[in-house]
């Protein structure tokens, strides 16, 4: 249920965003969540659904866009992208990955009607 407390910060930050530029209405919210969040997409835009109504971003489009899990090899320097759990490293086969994206989670863009 951590995609409530989540989704409600993201609605809070979009509105008044959106309040700074003077906007009538949001149009798309454009999100990156990481892989490794262990967000479920159909809870955030469940939840987004039920917080909107009356506000700026009722009926807005919720577009996220997930980011896979890349690492960078500790032993031979290679970068890589991984979907699943194994940080092994496809260059030298040491298990030695370092987590460089798939745990970020924020807004990419709001568009907005004035």
């Amino acid at each position: 249920m951590h995609e409530l407390a989540i989704t409600q910060s993201l609605v809070k930050i979009a509105l008044s965003k959106a309040e700074e530029a003077g906007a009538l209405r949001i149009r798309k919210i454009n999100l990156k969540i990481g892989r490794l969040t262990g967000y479920v997409p159909e809870a955030v835009e469940m939840n987004f659904e039920m917080m909107t109504p009356g506000t700026r971003a009722e009926g807005a489009e919720l577009d996220i866009q997930w980011v896979p899990i890349r690492c960078r090899c500790r032993d031979c320097g290679a970068e890589y992208q991984s979907d699943e759990l194994d940080l092994t490293c496809p260059r030298c086969g040491i298990l030695s990955g370092q987590i460089i994206d798939g745990r970020e989670m924020f807004i990419d863009s709001i568009e907005i009607d004035n």
